[in-house]
């Protein structure tokens, strides 16, 4: 008999310690179940977040970009420049013959009078950088300028850094501009045609988030 309630006593115990761990258990799942559910919420917020963050964006650079093309209207229409919107980047093209003579990185005239009106345009952007590069066609430098412009890079970055110095003149803050040549490496048509060397010769006006162009700037790891 003592035997007997021994082994009861031991059963009782051992079952309510069993029930005890299952109890533990079973809270610690709850815990980890409700912790899951509490990061979701909160992905769930930042994800929403980010997508009216997005959306305001697009909105904003369409407006940005319906403003430049009524500020270069004109321009535009006599087809001195093409104006292109990007995801959130805006990019004003002006075709080489109307800065520059061939072969040459002198600003002419002509090419004044519409850096003038894009400058003036360029001015209300005052939380965009202006990235300004040059391009060239695929043609050698002639002989009689290799002295000065040994390849199509030298030129280029000639060119940019022209484009630049005008447009800091009429207003432009200096700090928020950068001058590149990119020379022939930049072709956006065939160079085995005058129609397609003609367009890739250019100068490329790209308005940037700041974000984006210290991404454009960062050294590597």
């Amino acid at each position: 008999m003592n035997r007997f309630l021994v082994v009861s006593v031991v059963a009782a115990v051992s079952l309510a310690l069993s029930g005890c761990v299952s109890t533990s258990k079973f809270e610690k799942m709850e815990a980890d179940k409700n912790q899951e559910i509490a990061n979701l919420q909160k992905e769930k917020a930042a994800l929403e977040q980010q997508k009216a963050a997005l959306q305001t964006s697009s909105q904003q650079s369409q407006e940005q970009y319906n403003a430049l093309v009524h500020k270069l209207s004109k321009e535009v229409q006599k087809g001195q420049l093409k104006v292109r919107q990007y995801q959130n980047m805006l990019s004003v093209d002006v075709a080489e013959q109307i800065f520059f003579d061939s072969g040459r990185a002198v600003l002419k005239s002509s090419g004044k009078d519409v850096l003038k009106t894009v400058g003036e345009a360029l001015k209300s952007y005052d939380k965009k950088i202006i990235r300004v590069a040059g391009y060239t066609d695929n043609v050698p430098i002639a002989k009689s300028m290799q002295k000065v412009y040994p390849t199509n890079w030298e030129l280029s970055v000639a060119r940019a850094t022209n484009v630049v110095r005008y447009l800091q003149e009429v207003g432009v803050p200096p700090e928020r501009m950068v001058a590149s040549g990119r020379g022939e490496y930049g072709p956006i048509a065939p160079n085995d045609t005058p129609e397609g060397r003609q367009k890739n010769r250019r100068i490329e006006i790209m308005l940037l988030d700041q974000s984006l162009a210290d991404e454009l700037t960062k050294p590597k790891p």
